[in-house]
């Protein structure tokens, strides 16, 4: 009954963070039930946004996901110039932050195969935006790593070309980019970056994947390799190295069933007047979903569901950002992301 509920209640956010003018927000902040003293989230990440157009696909809501494409060409800045995402951008399309992000263009194709996977016909009023996208990540792409500094997806770590660095989440989701691409218009370029891509992904690994690899490499374990299986799925989920890597994951970063983005993670998304708290990090409901999501895809239900029902004994009707062990720290609730992986992670169990 309760998964019933939050199916609907995530159908509502989805849709509420939908606008009219086909931008898809993290969160609506206008509406009544946004979170007083969380951050400010009315704001495109084509990121979030594209996690958003396949929770709704799953969902069978329509239009959406055809106006958000066309949002990214007609009003995205720069988008057709450069032919990629940079961090986030206000509704109007104008750049909000100017950080280059590179899983969010890889990320933004996967959601255009994912709509039309199963009539590719379909998607040919879309060939311009789909070329333009892998030329983007393929003209950034400089034979084993990017050719400017890049954002990783948390937003607060940057990789270096002069350091021949790259985060292992990013890369999964501009190969997996190119792969969707590739789908719709055969291109041995596109291809041919997408395994150089992945010849670099290899060397990400001693023992289990960690977060980015350069000549000088972060080591730790990051909750983002998770994109790995899904939904990149560049590895399967028995992989010994993946496997690894989620043990390496719940030992480090999983409180009490809660599964939080990286170690001594302090962003908490409360707000006092113009300054951000940063008391400490809570776990993030949609990191929970994508640990069931990988369980689900191993054939170990069970423990799947330990991490999916976490998040449900815990939140009455919206899903938050974050989840914290105190009654003081706010979030930013509803997050739009959070509820599409809540839709995805019910349909990878069945549910739906």
């Amino acid at each position: 009954m309760k998964v019933r509920r939050m199916i609907e209640t995530s159908r509502q956010v989805i849709l509420d963070c939908a606008l009219e003018n086909g931008a898809i927000v993290a969160a609506n902040c206008s509406k009544e039930y946004f979170a007083k003293d969380a951050k400010y989230y009315t704001y495109v990440w084509p990121r979030d946004a594209s996690f958003a157009c396949v929770a709704a696909d799953i969902l069978r809501i329509k239009n959406i996901q055809e106006r958000f494409f066309d949002w990214c060409i007609n009003r995205a800045e720069d988008f057709q110039d450069n032919g990629v995402f940079y961090q986030n951008y206000f509704v109007n399309g104008l750049k909000a932050s100017g950080s280059f992000q590179p899983d969010q263009t890889g990320s933004f194709l996967w959601a255009i195969w994912h709509h039309f996977r199963d009539g590719l016909k379909k998607a040919s009023k879309y060939e311009k935006i789909i070329r333009i996208a892998a030329d983007g990540i393929c003209k950034k792409w400089k034979g084993n790593c990017f050719d400017e500094v890049t954002n990783d997806l948390w937003e607060e770590r940057f990789a270096f070309p002069d350091l021949e660095e790259n985060f292992t989440y990013s890369l999964a989701a501009c190969i997996k980019g190119l792969e969707c691409a590739n789908v719709f218009m055969p291109n041995k370029k596109w291809m041919n970056v997408a395994k150089q891509m992945r010849e670099r992904l290899e060397k990400h690994c001693e023992g289990y994947f960690f977060r980015s690899y350069g000549k000088l490499s972060d080591k730790r374990i990051d909750a983002s390799t998770l994109g790995l299986v899904y939904p990149f799925e560049v590895f399967p989920p028995n992989d010994k190295r993946v496997v690894a890597s989620v043990e390496e994951m719940e030992r480090k970063l999983v409180v009490n069933g809660g599964l939080h983005r990286y170690e001594h993670d302090e962003y908490d998304g409360w707000i006092y007047k113009t300054m951000h708290r940063k008391k400490g990090a809570g776990a993030w409901p949609l990191l929970n979903f994508w640990l069931s999501i990988y369980y689900a895809r191993l054939g170990y239900k069970e423990k799947a569901l330990e991490y999916y029902n976490w998040v449900l004994d815990r939140v009455q009707k919206f899903i938050p950002e974050q989840i914290f062990e105190n009654d003081l720290q706010v979030s930013v609730s509803p997050l739009c992301w959070s509820h599409s992986m809540f839709v995805i992670a019910t349909k990878e169990l069945g549910y739906l």
